[in-house]
């Protein structure tokens, strides 16, 4: 029996892509699903669904009433998403204010996504790369835009969070996150033009693995504030990786070779803490890179 059964759980964004996934993993497990969304949507069926703003105190100080845990997903996520001004404003004080009530309410646990983005490597305007690979925790930054700035300072709070009210916080890093049939299209894309995935180390993320991975930093034994990279253990490019990397990034230390199409991300602390491993991988053939 799971952990999470008969738990009460706070998704936010819960009609978002990876919101939808995680609320019916979550019901599945048997957990009793608060979902909160800005938007009705006919696939969201929870234990109990609101309409509100993570902007919002009052809407969410409602949907944490009886809370046990929470998972934050509610945020713009793209610098397209709206003005610089939205994207950046609406992510960063939506966590804060989850994570505030929460903390208040003496909840233990919140999953917090954040993203790749918060490294600034693929949005960022200037042509950078990498300062290594493969890519971890640790890498140094370059943000250059709202999105990415608001990626960081999520991150920044949740350290805040735990070391003023002792929630214990997951953020995790996700890669681009879809079904198997979209992130076989990108896989396609890739085949026919592999440096466009250069800036984000060609991962990918299948929805079921995010939601997964969700009910993993929800249980597993640990305390503090932690930041995860979450990813499929293969690029979504039909080339390996080393020959990606000898074409596209030459110059950039590695420090360490990868096998076959193995993604550049170092998944250690996500597999050692929290136990996860993508189970959903794309089937590609691994082809002979020709430029």
């Amino acid at each position: 029996m799971s952990e999470l059964n008969g738990r009460r759980v706070l998704v936010t964004g819960a009609a978002g892509r990876i919101g939808l996934a995680t609320v019916q993993h979550l019901t599945e497990l048997g957990a009793r699903v608060t979902a909160l969304s800005n938007v009705e949507h006919p696939d969201l069926k929870a234990d109990r669904v609101l309409i509100g703003d993570t902007l919002s105190e009052t809407d969410v100080a409602r949907a944490l009433e009886g809370a046990e845990s929470v998972v934050h997903l509610a945020a713009l996520a793209h610098p397209s998403a709206g003005t610089p001004y939205d994207v950046y404003s609406i992510n960063v004080v939506s966590t804060f204010n989850v994570l505030h009530q929460a903390g208040v309410l003496g909840i233990e646990r919140a999953v917090v996504a954040s993203s790749i983005n918060a490294t600034g490597i693929p949005f960022n305007p200037h042509e950078i790369l990498p300062a290594y690979f493969p890519w971890d925790e640790k890498i140094p930054v370059d943000v250059a835009d709202p999105y990415s700035l608001s990626k960081q300072n999520d991150e920044n709070t949740a350290r805040m969070a735990w070391r003023r009210w002792g929630i214990d916080v997951v953020a995790f890093r996700f890669p681009h996150v879809n079904t198997t049939e979209i992130l076989q299209r990108q896989a396609d894309h890739a085949r026919r033009d592999p440096l466009d995935g250069l800036r984000e180390a060609w991962s990918y993320l299948d929805l079921r693995d995010s939601a997964r991975a969700i009910e993993l930093g929800l249980t597993a034994p640990l305390s503090g504030a932690h930041v995860f990279f979450v990813a499929a253990g293969t690029t979504r490019a039909p080339y390996e990786t080393e020959a990606l990397l000898d074409a596209f990034a030459p110059d950039v230390p590695r420090l360490r070779r990868f096998i076959g199409r193995e993604v550049p991300i170092d998944l250690t602390a996500a597999r050692t803490v929290l136990g996860f491993q993508a189970q959903y991988e794309l089937d590609l053939p691994t082809l002979s890179l020709e430029l």
